[in-house]
């Protein structure tokens, strides 16, 4: 299953405010969990229709399709976070304003089909990114926004956080259809 280092971060690892993402992600292992979460996501989001995916739950609340293009930036952010931290750079790096990213993204001119694409081939390449990390590396850490952070949260906060989403959508969108499930 290649060098990856099992078991969840310690809170030593992580700010306080990851502790609810890191909290979604039951499994000890992140790959397995990402592997996992892939193929639900993957299932989940190609039962919404495109039409529907255009719609948000309330006035000035995102789109499905805003809330899949932030989900596929942030795992873009933090991917590159743990790499940069995994490989010993000690860079601070800054936050990011993820209403910036979407005012700056054009998500419901883009097909779900096609970000669902983008989301698989990144998630793919992350998990192998991950799987490859020496022991080593998985204890890396790094200041990103200020705050410390370990590659091997950062790993869970991604599993973390897209999971939080897919939550929000079940939950809060009003889906004609099987992905309400």
């Amino acid at each position: 299953m290649g060098n990856h280092k099992s078991g969840r971060p310690d809170e030593s690892e992580f700010a306080p405010y990851y502790k609810g993402y890191i909290g979604q992600v039951l499994e000890d292992d992140v790959i397995t969990a990402l592997e996992a979460e892939l193929t639900e996501s993957i299932s989940f989001f190609r039962g919404i229709e495109e039409q529907a995916s255009k719609s948000a739950y309330a006035e000035g609340k995102w789109t499905i399709r805003e809330v899949v293009g932030h989900v596929i930036d942030t795992e873009r952010v933090m991917s590159y976070r743990a790499l940069r931290f995994a490989r010993n750079d000690k860079t601070e790096l800054p936050g990011f304003d993820q209403d910036e990213y979407i005012r700056g993204a054009s998500f419901n001119d883009i097909s779900l089909g096609d970000m669902l694409r983008e989301f698989e081939h990144l998630r793919r390449s992350n998990i192998l990114m991950f799987r490859n990390l020496s022991p080593e590396a998985w204890d890396r850490s790094g200041s990103a926004n200020g705050k410390q952070i370990s590659a091997r949260a950062l790993a869970f906060v991604i599993a973390g956080h897209e999971k939080h989403h897919r939550k929000v959508i079940k939950d809060r969108y009003q889906l004609a259809h099987g992905a309400s499930q």
